[in-house]
């Protein structure tokens, strides 16, 4: 199986903790240049830090800007891009606060769309040029198995969701005639700073306590635990391998098999 990434360039956002952390270290030990990108540039540093390197000529980087801030996105990762043509590019950013879609603002709703599904469109415009020079082009979106089965009280995320799975789903056939793939993985549960926010939350809802509520969830997954953040990494690195390049349009769950839905 061809797991190796070496010349490819991999730009992966929301780098500085979770998720976006270890699919950062996936990808550089398969062999990718690695391009951090996140808020906070104290945190990318100490990830950079982390990063291993496969081989010689192997070099990683970070950009630190915030994705509601479009003009400086759109300026920072055309640079890098045109600097080094970027062939993967991991979507991944923090959850809209919970509550029900009924109850939330129209800024609520505005902010979370910004946030998500107008960034990764810059995103994509800024690296779309390099995928189709390299005829190599790997969109990887992490979203949520709410685009399979809505959770309750995320009335926001559900709905901006959906919207990243539909948008990735469109993309997956224009863009697919120059071998680029874009899929979604949704994780379930896990041990991520958003799933701790989520337990204080509903802890805090119901007075129950944060271990109560916890038990509560794994009542639903079969595989009785939450995820590591290493093993949601792992399917984004094989989705972005060539091993992967016949796999487009598709929503893959890494959820313990919680979700009851095909």
């Amino acid at each position: 199986m061809n797991l190796d990434l070496a010349g490819k360039h991999a730009l992966v956002c929301g780098a500085s903790q979770g998720i976006g952390r270890a699919a950062a270290l996936e990808l550089a030990a398969l062999g990718a240049d690695v391009t951090l990108l996140a808020r906070s540039a104290d945190a990318l540093a100490r990830v950079l830090a982390e990063l291993p390197r496969a081989h010689a000529a192997q070099r990683h980087a970070a950009v630190a800007v915030d994705m509601n801030d479009h003009a400086a996105l759109r300026a920072k990762v055309e640079a890098t891009a045109n600097a080094q043509p970027v062939q993967i590019l991991v979507n991944n950013s923090g959850g809209p606060p919970g509550g029900p879609a009924h109850t939330a603002s129209l800024d609520d709703f505005r902010i979370a769309f910004n946030q998500h599904v107008m960034a990764a469109q810059i995103l994509l415009q800024a690296v779309l040029p390099g995928m189709r020079g390299a005829g190599y082009g790997r969109v990887i979106n992490v979203i949520s198995t709410s685009v399979k089965e809505p959770i309750r009280n995320l009335g926001v995320s559900n709905t901006v969701r959906g919207a990243m799975a539909s948008w990735a789903k469109t993309l997956a056939t224009e863009l697919g005639p120059f071998g680029i793939t874009v899929n979604n993985v949704l994780p379930g549960y896990t041990r991520t700073q958003r799933l701790a926010q989520i337990l204080a939350d509903r802890a805090g809802r119901s007075g129950e306590s944060e271990d109560a509520i916890a038990r509560a969830m794994l009542a639903s997954v079969p595989l009785g635990r939450f995820a590591e953040p290493s093993e949601i990494a792992a399917a984004i690195a094989f989705l972005a391998s060539p091993a992967a390049a016949y796999i487009n349009g598709i929503n893959l769950p890494v959820d313990g098999g919680r979700t009851q839905s095909l």
